[in-house]
């Protein structure tokens, strides 16, 4: 089985873009971010044509996350448990069925929160307070877990070409990799990391500055495995070529394969 993490910036501004990708890369599953609509307004129909199940938790304008699937989907959620007031939509999760056996697959989109300080990063830090508590819940069913998705956290220095660009952003201030380290070590793993050591590997590129000619990237967008999900773990990647086709977003896709 193979899962893929995207933020795709924009389902309507990423169409022909998110399209030629599904029929180029036929993933098994892919979690996406940042699909920028409502979801009645979402062109579902075209991706059910293509073989897709298709779940989403939209909202207009802005955020919104989404499950598309060729395998069988069970025990769709949407919304990150802990405020009944948090009408953002970044969170959706559902059981994915597998030849094997199932894994319990959650897309997210960690918010921004900048600038910082200020209201923004108080949200940013009291919704991966949240995150680490259902965390725990999730751990507790004893299976294969992914939470997969556009973190906007930089978890360290290798994880930036220019790091000290970085040192006052809310993406890579102390608390907000403390944050992230806190998830880890409740038993969950960074697969990238798991398969792939070093610097020089990003996910996302400025549109600004000519950052994807220079390669000045970061790595945002992470799969972090339940320790039963390590143990099928087979492959990971990051599909950098895609910042280089036409009308990309400025996120790339990254995957994992599992023994699933």
């Amino acid at each position: 089985m193979k899962i893929y993490t995207f933020n795709i910036n924009g389902i309507k501004a990423r169409f022909e873009t998110f399209t030629r990708w599904l029929e180029e890369t036929k993933p098994d599953v892919v979690v996406l971010q940042e699909i920028k609509s409502v979801d009645e307004n979402f062109p579902r129909e075209h991706f059910e044509d293509m073989g897709y199940r298709v779940e989403t938790h939209g909202q207009k304008g802005f955020n919104g996350v989404a499950i598309f699937s060729r395998l069988p989907l069970e025990d769709v959620v949407r919304g990150l448990p802990g405020d009944d007031e948090d009408l953002q939509s970044r969170w959706i999760e559902a059981t994915v069925i597998g030849d094997k056996g199932a894994v319990r697959l959650a897309g997210l989109y960690l918010p921004n929160g900048n600038p910082a300080p200020g209201p923004k990063y108080d949200y940013k830090l009291a919704w991966m307070a949240r995150m680490e508590t259902h965390a725990r819940s999730l751990l507790a069913l004893e299976m294969p877990v992914i939470m997969a998705g556009d973190y906007n956290v930089i978890p360290q220095r290798e994880d930036a070409a220019k790091p000290d660009a970085w040192t006052e952003d809310a993406l890579f201030l102390p608390r907000t990799r403390e944050a992230f380290r806190r998830i880890l070590n409740l038993g969950f793993a960074d697969a990238f990391r798991l398969r792939v050591q070093g610097p020089g590997h990003y996910s996302f590129w400025d549109y600004q500055a000519v950052a994807w000619e220079r390669n000045n990237g970061i790595r945002i967008d992470h799969l972090l495995l339940s320790p039963q999900a390590q143990d099928l773990l087979i492959e990971v990647g990051i599909q950098r070529e895609e910042r280089g086709r036409e009308k990309p977003s400025d996120h790339v896709p990254a995957w994992v394969e599992l023994d699933l």
